[in-house]
């Protein structure tokens, strides 16, 4: 019965499909941006998938507010947003849950001003064309510099344009000043000088950082995956922190994120310099009641700009540490 062998192929075949598929835990799409992190590598070499057992179909997408709103149809179910558009959702009530703080803003968002137009100083600003992505880090951190510097918005002439919109602009020449992140910025320090980094901005008492969310439905049925997630995250900081020289020698490491980004070769060890990426420790401090004061504080001045339209009373159950990794 020569057909057994051929049978038990097939059987065994079969079997190994099936653990085959198993073993993805799901399918799934990641909103991602052009934030330049120690990550993106795990992102490019396949980490994540191997991490999560999954399938992911990573989107690349130019600003917070298209993220916010796939994240509100159910269209992706992981995104990756800044302090002030992760505000506006919860704001508004989009199922999510911040379960990493994916980095604190220092140098990679800053407004840049035109070489040639005049602005030399902040009053400068009043009059001129100001591009900036609407409700993102850059336009938070945007209008906290204004009021810190006591200048009327209104007497600024402020034009919400997505990044790359802001890199055609500025190349033609139809705007004087631009508070936008990488590869945009770059393209605006290129023919310009910084005014100010949204770490400055900081510093007047407005600090912006980007984050991880994910959909609490998602988040509920497959919670293992959303801790993989963030343990891969994690691991790929403390292998950049552990020894930031060598980890910038590794080409590999720049060529992914160079592929990823869109950023510039010779850009990315100083757009890594340009933010903080938070231990696991530091996560642990930051997730939960600060995250959420963070956020009904940006809510609240968000509401003052007349950006959204109303303020919770309470963003904690828009934040969750319950997703990091065990151990120290």
């Amino acid at each position: 019965m020569r057909y057994l062998p051929t049978i038990r192929r097939l059987i065994v075949s079969a079997a190994f499909a099936c653990a085959t598929l198993g073993a993805h835990a799901a399918e799934f799409t990641v909103a991602y941006q052009t934030s330049v992190s120690p990550a993106v590598v795990a992102q490019a070499d396949g980490t994540y998938e191997r991490a999560t057992h999954s399938r992911i179909d990573w989107r690349k997408f130019d600003d917070g507010a298209s993220v916010v709103a796939a994240l509100a149809s159910g269209s992706v179910q992981f995104g990756y947003l800044g302090s002030s558009p992760d505000a506006a959702a919860a704001s508004r009530k989009v199922p999510t849950e911040t379960f990493l703080i994916a980095a604190r803003l220092i140098n990679s968002e800053a407004l840049v001003t035109r070489d040639g137009t005049g602005i030399a100083k902040p009053a400068d600003l009043i009059g001129k064309k100001v591009a900036t992505p609407f409700v993102s880090t850059s336009h938070y951190s945007l209008l906290a510099a204004l009021k810190h510097w006591h200048i009327d918005p209104s007497k600024v002439q402020i034009l919400n344009l997505n990044p790359p919109a802001i890199s055609a602009a500025w190349r033609r020449g139809d705007i004087d000043a631009a508070y936008v992140w990488d590869p945009a910025l770059g393209v605006a320090k290129e023919t310009g000088k910084v005014l100010v980094t949204s770490g400055e901005v900081g510093r007047f008492g407005s600090p912006t950082f980007d984050v991880w969310v994910v959909r609490k439905d998602f988040a509920e049925q497959h919670p293992e995956i959303v801790k993989a997630f963030a343990a891969t995250t994690l691991r790929a900081y403390a292998d950049y922190e552990s020894n930031p020289k060598a980890w910038l020698a590794d080409p590999a490491h720049i060529d992914a994120i160079a592929r990823i980004t869109g950023a510039q070769k010779s850009d990315i060890p100083g757009l890594l310099e340009g933010n903080d990426f938070p231990s696991l420790a530091q996560q642990r401090s930051a997730l939960g009641t600060p995250t959420a004061s963070a956020l009904a504080s940006t809510a609240r001045f968000l509401k003052d700009q007349d950006k959204i339209d109303d303020v919770l009373a309470d963003y904690a159950p828009y934040v969750s540490a319950s997703y990091l990794p065990a151990g120290q």
